[in-house]
């Protein structure tokens, strides 16, 4: 059974650190298909976060796209029921989708389970690698069950962020999705400490910089929210919601011209939705 809990484009944007225009085309290659809520905007179930992440992962891997497809199509039929709450770890082998989980690895067009072995077959030895039943889960494994836990339980999914970045310090991901948790719940000052180690340790991101300019502005320190604004638009030109309240913020501050610019800027990235 499918979860009921549906994400609008926004909230695909901060958990998968996708550019509207990268969902946009996954979507419009056929990875997904949304249902329309209201106004027809598009809402995506639990189930198509996990095809789209994955999907932008083979892409990037150079999978061919018909691969891609037909492995999605078979893993997405096998999401409700082999799903773990640590996670799939989903990665390109040659031409092949592999799925790993707890109890083994599957091919994601095939289903087939795959065995992982040990030994020599030419000196008559060959034994079989038994998964561990309890391993302890790794920094991808602590994200992904923070993403299943966020909405039912945000203190546990915080735990689970913060695991995850001390197995990986650079795990930009965790710092993003902890960072706004902590800033949703109020704990402004823990935000910002979130933000700024994760800029030390993983260096300019634009997700993590537009986060912390909201951040700023709900802290009234506009002039650094603006500076924050622009270092997120400078490593990802199109992030429509930054030229948006970067505009904004421009035109409080008297810079009229500059407010223009980045709201013409918004409205012709924003035109086709």
């Amino acid at each position: 059974m499918e979860s009921t809990h549906s994400y609008g484009v926004r909230d695909v944007e901060k958990l998968l650190r996708l550019s509207r225009s990268t969902l946009r085309a996954l979507v419009d290659a056929g990875f997904v298909a949304p249902a329309r809520g209201p106004r027809n905007a598009w809402r995506f179930s639990f189930q198509d976060l996990i095809v789209l992440r994955t999907a932008q992962a083979l892409v990037n891997a150079a999978v061919p796209k018909r691969r891609i497809v037909q492995s999605l199509k078979a893993l997405r039929k096998r999401l409700p029921e082999t799903m773990p709450l640590s996670g799939l770890r989903i990665r390109a082998v040659g031409n092949r989708v592999i799925v790993s989980e707890r109890d083994g690895r599957w091919q994601a067009d095939s289903g087939q389970y795959l065995l992982a072995f040990e030994g020599d077959p030419a000196e008559g030895s060959l034994g079989v690698i038994e998964p561990a039943a309890q391993a302890e889960p790794v920094s991808d494994d602590w994200f992904e069950r923070a993403v299943v836990l966020e909405r039912e339980d945000p203190r546990t999914a915080e735990h689970a962020y913060r695991r995850a970045i001390a197995d990986d310090p650079t795990h930009v991901d965790a710092y993003i999705n902890l960072g706004r948790l902590l800033h949703e719940a109020g704990q402004w000052q823990q935000a910002e400490r979130i933000y700024r180690d994760a800029l030390k340790a993983v260096g300019d991101d634009a997700l993590l910089n537009y986060n912390l300019a909201v951040l700023l502005e709900d802290l009234g320190r506009n002039d650094e929210a603006m500076r924050a604004y622009e270092a997120a638009l400078r490593d990802d030109p199109d992030m429509a919601d930054g030229h948006h309240n970067l505009a904004l913020l421009y035109d409080a501050s008297g810079r009229k011209t500059d407010a223009i610019r980045h709201m013409a800027r918004y409205r012709k990235l924003t035109r086709s939705d």
